[in-house]
């Protein structure tokens, strides 16, 4: 039976090599578990169980599996060292899982400290709309390997929305697009599409707009679709190889 440990910590970078000069392939963001397959004093190589991802991380003191029972449902939620404080410790971001402890009108005390009851949702909860409010991500700075609002790149910002609505998403463009199975015509485009080119994806907000973590403006931002495929064909030299419908 696999052994699974829960990443304790705010964010943790996934690194290709044992360095931290490797390039950063992913984060767990806080609550995300994983298996460890080797390990030494500096490193540990792990595979994440949410996704598969496989890498390495510095090794720190991890906490043993902790079975979530809460999710942090808005963009960071503030952390306080006790329930009556207004100084924050720490700030966890959306899709942040945590295992309540304690509680009482306005805050649950979980692993690290005290965190608002508003800021979460039930470990079980769906929304109907899977991306209902993957606008909190707009501005947010674009980050390769990043999974927070302190920086995202454009596949988590598709997974972490159907992670958080507990739907299992790959990691990367290249394995989304051959994980959602239904093609849609750019014609008939509609609102939670995702159109993919090579190395990169974005989600359709409505027959005209798409949002996606755009590395070359440096930010996740709202553009016209017809607009954003033209400059992608335009500066990339990329078209779009595929429209995938949930």
């Amino acid at each position: 039976m696999t052994k699974y440990f829960t990443n304790n910590f705010n964010l943790t970078n996934l690194y290709k090599k044992p360095s931290t000069k490797s390039e950063i392939v992913t984060q767990m963001i806080f609550g995300d578990c994983f298996s460890i397959f080797k390990k030494n004093k500096r490193w540990l190589k792990i595979k994440i169980k949410e996704d598969g991802y496989h890498g390495y991380v510095k090794n720190r003191k991890f906490s043993k599996y902790l079975k979530p029972t809460h999710k942090v449902s808005i963009l960071k939620s503030k952390v306080f060292k006790y329930s009556n404080s207004k100084k924050k410790i720490n700030e966890l971001s959306f899709g942040s899982k945590i295992r309540k402890l304690e509680s009482n009108k306005k805050f649950y005390k979980f692993s690290k400290g005290w965190i608002n009851k508003d800021d979460l949702k039930p470990i079980s909860y769906k929304e109907k709309n899977p991306f209902k409010n993957i606008l909190m991500f707009k501005n947010i700075r674009y980050k390769w390997g990043g999974k927070s609002f302190k920086g995202i790149d454009c596949s988590a910002l598709i997974q972490v929305f159907l992670n958080f609505n507990n739907k299992f998403c790959p990691r990367d463009a290249k394995d989304q697009i051959k994980f959602f199975k239904k093609n849609v015509k750019l014609n008939k485009i509609m609102q939670n599409d995702i159109i993919f080119w090579k190395g990169h994806v974005a989600l359709a907000l409505s027959k005209k707009k798409l949002i996606h973590a755009y590395g070359p403006m440096r930010k996740t931002v709202v553009m016209e679709i017809n607009q954003t495929i033209e400059r992608i064909r335009r500066t990339a030299n990329l078209e779009v190889i595929g429209i995938k419908r949930l």
